[in-house]
């Protein structure tokens, strides 16, 4: 990764949308104009729905975090599927889709790019998709765990290795947990495994540390008077505390050698008790110099959407295009000027939108630059404001 750069980034898009069995939708083509989109309707309609058929075409289980096999359609026999039209003027316009092929839940789900089989990673060749919704209000209170996921998707929205290197740690950690429980293991095969975890587990960190260095520069750029207060993030975590004051191969030899003389207190605990997959990020209300866990609930819902579109900027810098944004209830809880604030900045960054709302008066700011329809019972209807 490299320092943010300046200028105006491509402009991504989806132009239209194809749904098949997934969730309460049996079926939905929708065409679009390039623009923002916003969804408004009753709770339970299946506004949250779409815009997770849109996250689930990046990397991973989308912005909920569902199993492949648990969004299909009630009855359908051959899963879900998920289709999408993108515009770029890098690559004109690409075909990209995913979903099951058949009824084998999580290794059914497939990808395909331009009519081609394709890797879930080789998604973020044409679009990076960022969400904020509402069960991510509860980030600075939550637990470490939905703090570090949080981190690493930001993470993946610039470096596309790193789910790989996540998932691969993770992976060798499990065996290292069951290999550890066994006093008869094959201490060779166990010093491989923890080699690998170290080499892994060093990336992980820098990756993550210089996340956290690339996005507070960019919240430096950030006017002090901005209505999204600006926010310090830090990493507490043994390997990212220490990633800038080693050589890397020195790091991953000390992680190595710590996995190993813990081998004891590990196999005592059932688990492996060091590594990145522990690490916390702590983020503070810079203003106020008070943890973010410690404010108001209307205090973090602005500072979580300050570092959201910090990140966003990030991004577009970054990846040279700017990213897809999937905001459900993004308004509902913000006051007029907020509100006002928050689409000037969207409109600034370039980046097309999706918002959900069940208040079409909230979004009454976008006329003229947005798509607008009503969603009931899965049906989509466009109406003016």
């Amino acid at each position: 990764m490299n320092a943010p750069m300046t200028g105006r980034s491509e402009r991504v898009s989806f132009r239209r949308l194809r749904l098949a069995h997934f969730r309460n939708y049996d079926s939905l083509s929708l065409p679009l104009s390039g623009g923002h989109v916003v969804l408004t309707g009753e709770n339970g309609a299946g506004k949250t729905n779409l815009l997770e058929a849109v996250s689930f075409l990046s990397p991973g289980r989308g912005m909920r975090r569902a199993s492949y096999a648990d969004v299909s359609r009630s009855g359908a026999p051959d899963g879900f599927a998920i289709h999408a039209l993108l515009e770029s003027a890098s690559y004109g316009e690409a075909e990209i889709g995913t979903g099951l092929a058949g009824t084998n839940g999580e290794a059914g789900r497939k990808v395909r790019i331009n009519g081609a089989p394709a890797s879930a990673d080789q998604l973020l060749d044409y679009s990076r998709i960022i969400w904020l919704i509402p069960a991510m209000d509860g980030l600075f209170t939550g637990s470490a765990g939905d703090r570090r996921r949080f981190l690493d998707r930001m993470v993946l929205a610039i470096d596309v290795s790193h789910g790989k290197r996540v998932l691969d740690y993770e992976k060798a950690m499990r065996s290292r947990n069951r290999l550890i429980s066994d006093y008869n293991s094959d201490a060779q095969w166990l010093d491989a495994i923890e080699a690998q975890m170290a080499e892994l587990g060093t990336a992980i960190a820098a990756a993550r540390a210089e996340l956290i260095s690339l996005i507070a520069t960019m919240i430096e750029q950030t006017p002090d008077d901005s209505p999204f207060p600006k926010v310090d993030c830090f990493l507490e975590g043994e390997l990212e505390g220490r990633i800038r004051l080693e050589a890397a191969l020195d790091l991953e030899e000390n992680f190595r050698r710590t996995l190993r003389d813990m081998r004891g207190r590990d196999r005592a605990a059932g688990r492996t008790l060091d590594g990145p997959h522990r690490t916390d990020m702590v983020v503070h209300h810079r203003p106020k110099g008070m943890p973010a866990s410690l404010c108001s609930t209307g205090e973090q819902k602005a500072l979580l959407i300050g570092l959201v579109l910090a990140h966003a900027r990030l991004t577009a810098n970054l990846a040279n295009m700017t990213p897809v944004l999937l905001l459900d209830e993004i308004a509902a809880h913000l006051d007029e000027g907020r509100r006002a604030a928050l689409f000037d900045i969207i409109d600034d960054l370039g980046a097309q939108a999706f918002m959900t709302g069940t208040d079409r008066a909230l979004f009454r700011d976008l006329k003229g630059e947005a798509q607008f329809f009503n969603v009931s019972a899965a049906n989509l209807s466009p109406y003016d404001i």
